[in-house]
């Protein structure tokens, strides 16, 4: 069954998204959470990411102040000419990328900072993190656009039902 969870997933993802916030509104918190690590294993070994990088194609992470220094230094370029050429500042105040798909992303959908990345694309999707339960308003528009949240939900909702 685990490989048809992903049949499909964009379309049911957004048919289900009540479904996916009333579970987040009323699921017992540490329950979720003890199951978000081996959820998130399997979900990785469902997924390969190489093959979608939708995250990358169509939304930017945050560049906090640690991302942009090592990411400047890393490309040899000067913290305030990196912040120009690629990122602008979003209506939360937070600096983000000024294109889709994000410039550091290639063509094989690897990405070519990869190592230097920011924080939030190395913590991405958050499936086994507090974030999933704790921002659930992210967690559901990452579930459009992102087939792990996808399994990982469907995967949560299916143990519940089980009880």
């Amino acid at each position: 069954m685990a490989k048809d969870v992903l049949v499909n997933w964009e379309k049911k993802s957004g048919e289900r998204k009540k479904i996916y916030k009333q579970f987040l509104d009323r699921v017992p918190k540490n329950t979720v959470l003890k199951q978000l690590p081996d959820l998130h294993d399997e979900a990785f070994e469902k997924v390969d990411c190489l093959t979608c990088a939708n995250c990358c194609k169509n939304y930017s992470p945050r560049f906090k102040t640690p991302d942009v220094k090592r990411i400047s230094r890393h490309l040899r370029m000067k913290e305030s000419v990196f912040i120009e050429t690629y990122l602008k500042v979003d209506d939360d105040g937070d600096y983000v990328v000024k294109t889709a798909p994000c410039p550091f992303l290639g063509s094989d959908n690897y990405c070519t900072i990869y190592e230097d990345r920011p924080s939030d694309c190395h913590r991405f999707p958050y499936t086994d993190e507090d974030v999933f339960i704790k921002r659930p308003v992210l967690t559901l528009k990452n579930a459009t656009f992102c087939p792990i949240t996808y399994y990982v939900l469907e995967k949560l909702i299916e143990h519940d039902r089980k009880g």
